[in-house]
């Protein structure tokens, strides 16, 4: 499976960050990974499930910073223990123990290497410049931040070793925060990032909700801890998209196994057939890296022996049955585009209604395509025209009114084919469109001017750009209305964010701002950050993605974008050129300048 391969590469970078340090230098530009599978994780293949020790940096001062940046890594209940362990006895006051559900790591990014000064006294003035990044429960829910602070401030001094021989200088910390502070890189190189699932509101599409496994948890210990998470619920901002496990759920001692055999022993009140088959989906695909036999035990009766394997086969978590097909509008019409390897077909619109497109949407669901245009008129306004039916969809309507700008539209992916939903902003506004296709508006909880919104693949979960930053939120679909839930800020260090897209259950590829115009893949929390492109060289006007999922595979060049009217492909964002384009003549009539490829997007 593509989450044990993505795994293997994280154990080999772990594996190859500094030894005895714990985290890299820098933090500004990550490598992220779903990290390893838990049944394959920890020392066997070397990787360091601990963070480093008071001791592991000798006498350099910036490396004891770092160290003790990831010293509250790791499980829960050891996290101030460990960390109290780099203060001096005289500082540790200022650090309040808490255990059990207490427990939270505050997590920040450096936005530069840490400043520190020597002192006369021969002791050390650190200062540390700092995003914050989130709240790291002992549930493994990285929650928003609750902290403002942009610097931290604390000194280091050497232990007293007078009348010690050979003893080699080690340094404490005094005056601590009064925080556990943990870097953005300890929490990728100590921390496996696992997905647990739950049903939508209607229950007819399970949801991913990323939590962050300790790596020191026995692999014997990892059922039981995912099991916990899904009787805990969904993390806040997800809960007004999701159903939770029925009230008084719990576990009933331990998950157990042997032998490639699990049994989950629960309490769970007015459990039927139907509770069961859901919650043996849910299971199998929240413990995806476990193949063999789970016992689902309900009160200590044996109520049903699940393959995970075969169920995870039987119930895919998305309903996709066909690869990707590139698209891009080339002079007012959709064409598609080739590319080496990949399937191409036809326009899935009759070529009446294909004139005057500045953008589209083209969603498979079922046996229908779900159609949306941006067009635009004689008068030089955008209007959105929406149609459904079979390939190719000949029926459209317009939507009343017409826009000075409008972005490219979404569709939600929909289960039932008669009752589609789509997003589209439109002079800054959000909004949400059927077939019929007139413009609802849709509130925020964050005011301002809207720019851009994608869907995932779930359908459940959207995320937007407000002001020029990122947001993600849950939505929900209950009376055929679509609703989004609170919406959740992503820290990451562009700004003046223009478009986004969905990579991954649980990645982002944003276009912003550091400094120049740049292409970043970002964690739906906002923890991890990757650059795909440094200097675009133009702010993005338009980005589209194929996201990784379980079921089908991921074309090579799966995110492609548009900056001053030309269209690039990764991996290496090669622009995309005419000649990729199907159904156009190889050179244009004499006289005529060439067009460019724009707006590209994936069907699927």
């Amino acid at each position: 499976m593509r989450r044990r391969l993505v795994g293997l590469l994280c154990a080999a970078l772990l594996v190859s960050a500094p030894a005895g340090c714990g985290i890299p230098d820098s933090t500004e530009v990550q490598v992220d990974g779903r990290g390893l599978p838990a049944g394959e994780s920890g020392s066997p293949n070397g990787v360091r499930n601990e963070p480093p020790g008071r001791t592991a940096s000798g006498d350099d001062p910036r490396q004891f910073v770092l160290n003790f940046l990831a010293a509250p890594a790791g499980e829960p209940d050891g996290a101030y223990p460990r960390a109290k362990k780099f203060i001096a006895q005289e500082s540790q006051d200022r650090l309040q123990t808490k255990q059990g559900s207490e427990v939270a790591l505050t997590v920040v990014r450096l936005r530069e290497s840490p400043v520190i000064t020597t002192n006369s006294d021969s002791t050390f003035s650190v200062r540390l410049a700092v995003q914050q990044v989130g709240l790291l429960r002992a549930d493994g829910t990285l929650a928003p931040p609750v902290a403002t602070e942009t610097e931290y401030g604390f000194t280091l001094r050497y232990a007293d070793s007078s009348g010690l021989e050979n003893v080699e200088p080690t340094l404490y910390v005094t005056n601590p925060p009064n925080v556990l502070l943990l870097s953005d890189t300890a929490l990728r190189v100590y921390y496996q990032p696992r997905d647990i699932y739950f049903w939508n509101s209607d229950q007819t599409r399970l949801v991913p909700d990323q939590r962050y496994l300790p790596l020191a948890v026995p692999n014997e210990r990892r059922v039981n801890e995912v099991v916990r998470w899904l009787i805990g619920g969904p993390s806040d901002w997800l809960s007004p998209g999701v159903t939770r496990l029925p009230d008084r759920t719990d576990l009933i001692n331990n998950a157990t196994g042997a032998d490639g055999r699990w049994e989950v022993n629960l309490a769970m009140p007015g459990e039927d057939a139907g509770k069961l088959n859901r919650l043996a989906t849910q299971l199998a695909w929240s413990l995806d890296w476990l193949d063999g036999p789970l016992d689902l035990k309900i009160r200590n009766q044996s109520r049903r022996t699940i393959d995970l394997e075969k169920e995870r086969d039987a119930n895919p978590v998305y309903r996709l049955t066909q690869s990707a097909q590139r698209f891009c509008v080339y002079d007012g019409a959709i064409h598609p585009l080739d590319f080496p390897g990949e399937a191409s077909g036809s326009v899935p619109v009759v070529a009446e209604e294909n004139h005057h497109v500045v953008s589209a949407a083209l969603n498979r669901a079922d046996d229908q395509i779900l159609a949306a245009l941006v067009v635009t008129g004689a008068d030089k306004r955008l209007r959105l025209r929406v149609g459904t039916g079979r390939d190719p969809v000949n029926v459209f309507n317009t939507a009343p009114g017409s826009y000075a700008s409008m972005d490219r539209p979404v569709w939600l992916r929909a289960l039932d084919k008669g009752q589609p939903h789509g997003l589209v902003v439109a002079d800054g506004r959000l909004y949400t469109f059927d077939q019929s296709p007139r413009l609802i508006p849709v509130a925020l909880t964050v005011s301002g001017r809207v720019d851009a919104v994608a869907a995932a693949l779930d359908g459940q979960r959207i995320a937007v750009i407000v002001n020029g930053q990122l947001y993600v939120a849950a939505v929900n679909l209950d009376g055929g209305v679509v609703t989004a839930g609170p919406a959740r800020r992503l820290p990451t260090s562009l700004t003046d964010l223009s478009a986004v897209d969905w990579a991954d259950e649980n990645k982002l590829v944003a276009a912003g701002s550091v400094g120049r115009p740049a292409v970043y893949e970002v964690s739906v929390d906002g923890a991890a950050q990757t650059v795909l492109k440094a200097d675009v060289g133009a702010r993005v006007t338009h980005l589209t993605a194929y996201p990784t999922n379980e079921v089908v595979a991921q074309p090579t060049n799966a995110v492609m974008y548009e900056a001053n009217g030309v269209s690039w492909s990764d991996p290496q964002f090669d622009t995309i050129k005419r000649t990729q384009v199907q159904g156009v003549e190889s050179e244009p009539p004499a006289g005529q300048r060439e067009s460019n490829p724009t707006a590209p997007f994936f069907l699927y």
